[in-house]
Order: C-alpha cells, then sequence, then structure tokens
C-alpha cells in the first residue's frame, strides 16, 4: 500500500484546468451507464452540527475506486479549524485489496466539488457573466470562486454570510490572492439581485434565497443542501427555473435541494429535470438563451470521489512521492 500525504497532494494536484475533464468524464460515464455507486451513508453528529459522510463509485474499466470518509463539522470555525476533513481509500477492482490512502484532510473533495460547480457554469450561465454572488464565506466559498475563474471572466464578487466578520475576512483574503474587487454585502437579496451567477455554500437548514429575488439571465449553482435537513432555496425556484440540473437526479430527490421541491408537491417525478452529466456528454445542450434562468442542484458523487482520487495517484506516481507501507495478505487454514 501508499500513502500520499495532504502536503504532497496539495503541491502536486491543483485547482486547474486540467481538472474539469477529468471531472466532467466522471459525469459523463455516470450518465452513460458506465457507473455502480450506491446511495451515500451518513453519521449525523447533531449535538456538535457535524456529519460524516461515506461516498463510492465504481467507473467499469478502471482499475481502481475511492471510498472516501468525508466529514462536516461546521462549528469548527470557531476553533479555527475548517469544516471539512477526510480521506480516500482505492481498492483494487481485481482484487478488492486496498492499493492506497490519500490522506488528504478533505482537500480533493474540496478540489472535486469546486470543478463540478465551474462544470455547472460552464453549461448553464451566461457567458459574460462577470458578477459572482456567493452565499457563505468557508473553504468551499472559496473554492468554488477559484474553480469559477477557469471558466469565467469574473469581475467582482458579492458576498453574504450570517457572520459579518467571516464576511469580511474572505473578502480581504479572495482580494489578495485573485486581484478580483469583493464586496461584503449585509443581505442575500442584494446578492442575488446584483450578480450574474450565484452560489450557495453554506450547510443551511432553511431557505436563504426566495423565488421573488429571480431574475432573467441568472444562474444559481446550490452545493450546500447534501442531506435531508439541509436547504438553501426556496423550492419555488426550482419551479420557475428555465432549466433544473442535478449531478444525480436519484441522489438530489433523496438529499437535495430537489428533495425538498419533490416532497412539498411543486415538482413531481414526472417534472423535467436533467443531470449534469447529460450536458458534458453532448446528449442535451445547457443554456439556450440570455434571458433563461438556470439552477444546478450538486450533492457531490461518489463518481467524482473515485476520479480525483485516480488522478491525484497517478500524479503522486509520476512524481515517486508517497510511503510504501508493506500489506501483505495472510491465509489462515485450520
Amino acid at each position: 500500500m501508499i500513502i500520499f500525504t495532504e502536503q504532497d497532494l496539495k503541491q502536486h494536484v491543483r485547482l486547474n484546468q486540467e481538472a474539469i475533464p477529468i471531472i466532467e468524464e466522471a459525469f459523463t460515464k455516470l450518465a452513460n451507464n458506465e457507473v455502480e455507486m450506491p446511495p451515500i451513508m451518513r453519521v449525523d453528529v447533531h449535538d456538535q452540527n457535524g456529519e460524516v459522510d461515506v461516498k463510492t463509485a465504481y467507473v467499469k474499466g478502471k482499475d481502481m475506486f475511492a471510498i472516501k470518509v468525508s466529514s462536516g463539522f461546521f462549528n469548527n470555525f470557531k476553533l479555527g479549524l475548517p469544516s471539512g476533513n477526510g480521506l480516500m481509500m482505492l481498492i483494487s477492482t481485481q482484487t478488492g485489496i486496498p492499493q492506497a490512502l490519500l490522506l488528504d484532510n478533505g482537500y480533493l473533495t474540496e478540489v472535486r466539488t469546486a470543478v463540478a460547480g465551474a462544470i455547472a457554469a460552464k453549461y448553464l450561465s451566461r457567458e459574460d457573466s462577470e458578477t459572482v454572488g456567493v452565499l457563505g464565506a468557508g473553504s468551499q466559498a472559496r473554492f468554488q470562486v477559484r474553480a469559477l475563474k477557469l471558466v469565467r471572466d469574473v469581475k467582482k464578487v458579492l458576498v453574504y454570510s450570517r457572520s459579518t466578520d467571516r464576511a469580511k475576512k474572505y473578502a480581504a483574503e479572495m482580494k489578495a490572492e485573485t486581484g478580483i474587487e469583493v464586496e461584503v454585502i449585509d443581505c442575500a437579496e442584494q446578492v442575488v439581485r446584483s450578480s450574474d451567477l450565484v452560489i450557495t455554500t453554506t450547510p443551511s437548514k432553511e431557505p436563504i434565497i426566495k423565488a421573488e429575488w429571480l431574475h432573467p439571465g441568472l444562474h444559481i449553482t446550490a452545493m450546500g443542501s447534501d442531506a435531508e435537513h439541509k436547504q438553501e432555496l426556496e423550492t419555488e425556484i426550482l419551479v420557475r427555473a428555465d432549466m433544473l440540473v442535478c449531478d444525480t437526479i436519484k441522489q438530489c430527490a433523496r438529499l437535495g435541494e430537489l428533495h425538498h421541491a419533490l416532497d412539498s408537491g411543486v415538482l413531481t417525478n414526472d417534472s423535467t429535470i436533467v443531470e449534469l452529466g447529460q450536458l458534458t456528454s453532448k446528449e442535451l445542450t445547457g443554456r439556450e438563451n440570455e434571458e433563461q434562468i438556470t439552477v444546478c442542484d450538486l450533492t457531490g458523487t461518489g463518481v467524482q470521489d473515485t476520479a480525483i482520487a485516480l488522478f491525484a495517484y497517478n500524479e503522486m506516481l509520476k512524481r515517486n512521492l508517497g510511503q510504501q507501507v508493506e500489506n501483505k495478505t495472510v491465509s489462515l487454514k485450520n
């Protein structure tokens, strides 16, 4: 077995243009039924405002697949710690023997999640989108903007957070990092009404965005709702969208914004909903005109984890990185 550290992974697996086709291919294979992906297993730690997810997917034809343990503890900022953490394990598809441990502390999840957001924007937002609204000021709020810059010419970011101090820190850090103008806004409504593209990155348990704030040409990427009790968008938003896209319909119907729309009855199983892989595979076209309102519901899929883990593994091997650990299989006989 080979063990890779967070330090090496961060140095050599970057959020760049190279990552986009890796995740696009994963969504395409998912849409083409070339993936075995079971439902997410989750443990909620309510008294600590935390959760731990286990995600996995086998992509047909690949030598290995990933099993990922990912945590989100949303009070960690009070301790000066990131909310996300975790690790990935690669297992041989021929023998079932573990081949590698990627001790990334959630870094690869941040990357693949942000890339999915960029892919959604690539197909669904207006090409001239310049003003981006961000709801939330945590790590994914940062990664999403970094990824978005790969597909859109971002000129200004408007950020809203329930914590003004966190929003101000976000604005200062992102402006210093990217050179983009970042403005702290004190209400979510102004962010939505003033933006070409909005990204929601919160663990909110009640809607932050109202349907009445929508305007022609707006695109929303909602990636915070990945559990039954989370919701960032009013359900009416999904009805008013000219195009509603999910990373996977089945999973979003269980965990995402779609889940709430189906439960409330504003959408049904017969409603027109598109999967992101149908766009990456060119089966369907994304945005068709400048006036459409589009929404992408991202819950995070195991196929993204396998894709980014395999990419990271190969990048590490190219550089002869990683610690080899003896992992012999012993046969026990009576």
